[in-house]
């Protein structure tokens, strides 16, 4: 399954690395990739064996400092 999210505010490799790093950590997780749009809105897919909690998702990101503004 893959899920692709719409996060705000991200503007450099290591908000790429934090957003990464939180998102890989939630269970079902299995790969994580990131087209940084620095200072705008990035595109984050999220690919996983089955279904992910959207919840977990949106907390990840929100524990990296960033907020999910939607999805694709």
């Amino acid at each position: 399954m893959s899920t692709t999210l719409l996060v705000d505010g991200m503007t450099c490799a290591h908000c790429v690395s934090s957003v990464t790093e939180e998102l890989s950590a939630v269970p079902g997780v299995e790969e994580v990739s990131v087209a940084l749009t620095a200072g705008g809105t990035s595109t984050v897919t999220v690919r996983s064996a089955g279904p992910v909690d959207d919840a977990a998702l949106r907390a990840a990101v929100a524990e990296a400092g960033y907020a999910i503004s939607g999805t694709a």
